[in-house]
This record gives structure tokens, sequence and C-alpha cells, in this order.
């Protein structure tokens, strides 16, 4: 019996494995296309770049920036979520809710994506109050020397707050997360992934207005900050990662409102 129950844990682990890679490999060959002009983007910031001047956005561009914010976030994100997707698709497999695991671990997959969603559009209405103001360039950077200085001391200091810490401690210890805020049925699962994926949003979003100053659509930026990322939740000693990145953000912001 027992072999027949490791047996199923490692198919659903494969199966998760493969899901969740899938979802992953699909969100960044978007992110390539998008960036090669192969897929539609944002109108309006073709039309800013062909006329060197800032041009209202249509509510199509917006939901295009949405979408793109949204596959972003979770080409990003997912990998280093992929520990807690993998214990709860095991722990849910044991309390034998459901007689497959896959309704319930989608269900909370889904929840973490919706709260990066949400951040997705907070995210597109900060880059359209930036767009609007000229205040980024067509390639979606900062043209303000202040404001992008003033990004990086503001993502520093979170870096080090212990706010940031109390996020990404709960974004280290899936354990402790399941173990405290289990809820039944995939309805439950649903709100466990947001409330995880609410954790990795406050641990995570200055990181992510970095992207203003590093390029939106330098992907490049894009991979070094998901990397940045997935070490601050799965590497030993993430904590210090965070403190580290968090000095030199710091550094390379007074560096940058010296020179403006």
């Amino acid at each position: 019996m027992a072999h027949i129950l490791v047996t199923v844990l490692r198919r659903d682990r494969l199966v998760v494995l493969a899901g969740l890679g899938g979802v992953t490999v699909l969100a960044w060959l978007y992110l390539i296309l998008l960036a090669a002009g192969m897929v539609d983007g944002p109108g309006a910031m073709g039309e800013a770049m062909a006329n060197a001047r800032p041009i209202p956005w249509t509510a199509g561009d917006f939901a295009l920036m949405v979408l793109m914010w949204s596959v972003m976030m979770v080409g990003m994100m997912l990998p280093g979520a992929t520990p807690m997707i993998l214990l709860f698709a095991m722990i849910n497999r044991k309390k034998r809710e459901a007689g497959y695991p896959f309704v319930p671990t989608g269900a909370f997959a889904l929840g973490y994506a919706g709260a990066w969603t949400a951040f997705s559009l907070f995210a597109t209405i900060l880059q359209w109050a930036l767009h609007s103001a000229a205040l980024l360039s067509p390639m979606l950077v900062s043209t303000s020397a202040v404001l992008a200085g003033a990004l990086f001391i503001a993502a520093g200091t979170y870096q080090l707050t212990p706010l940031k810490h109390a996020c990404l401690k709960n974004c280290r210890s899936p354990v402790h997360f399941i173990m405290t805020r289990w809820r039944s049925g995939a309805g439950g699962a649903l709100r466990m992934g947001l409330e995880h994926g609410a954790y990795c949003v406050g641990c995570c979003w200055f990181l992510m207005g970095l992207l203003f100053v590093l390029g939106v659509m330098n992907l490049l930026w894009v991979a070094a900050l998901t990397i940045l990322v997935l070490v601050e939740k799965a590497a030993p000693h993430g904590e210090w990662t965070a403190r580290i990145s968090g000095v030199a953000m710091l550094a390379a912001g007074l560096y940058l409102l010296i020179l403006a």
C-alpha cells in the first residue's frame, strides 16, 4: 500500500511540474515574441515611438498592457512558487480530499496568479500615469534620472523593512503557511492561492517597479529579477540576499541622483 502511495505521489508531482513548467515556458515565449514585435502589443506605445510624444491610450491599449504585465508576472513568479504548489499537491493527495489532486491544485495556482493579476492592473495604471507625464521612453524606460534614482532608493529601502521580511518569511516557509492556513475543497484552495500570492506581491512589488528603470521589455533584466526573486525565496539564507541587494539598490539610487 505504501508503495502504491509513493508511486501516485511521484506521478502527481510529475504532472504538476509539467503543468507549471509548460505555463512558465508559454509565458516567456509570449514575452519573447512581444519584444520581437511578432505579436500584438499596446498600440499607444508604437504610436509614441513614431511620433516621439505621448499618445493617449485606448481601452484596447490598456487591456493589452494588463495582459502583458499579467503574463510577465506569471513567467517571473511561478518558478518561485513551485515548491509551495508541489507541497500543496502532495498534502492534498494525502488528505484524500479528492480522487485527483489536480483540480484543487489548479485552483491554488489560479488564486496565486489572480493576486499577481491584481498587481498587474496596478502596474498598468502606474505605467499609464508615467506615460501620460512623458516620463517613459518608447522602450518603456524612465526618461528621468531623478525618477530612476527615487525608484531604486524606494526599492532598496523596502528590501530592508520588517514588512518585506515578514512577507518573505511566508514565501520561504511553505509548510508553515499550509499548516496554518489550510482550507478544504477547490474554493479553499483558491483562497489559499490568493493569500499566498498576496504575500509574494508584498514581498516583490517594489522589485517589479524597477522595471520602469531597467526596461519593462528588457528581457535580460526581467530574467535577472526573476533569478533574484527565486534566490530570495528558495536559496539558503535568501533573507540576506534581500538585504544585500537592498543595500546595492540604495547605492545605485544615490548614484543616479548625484548624476541627475
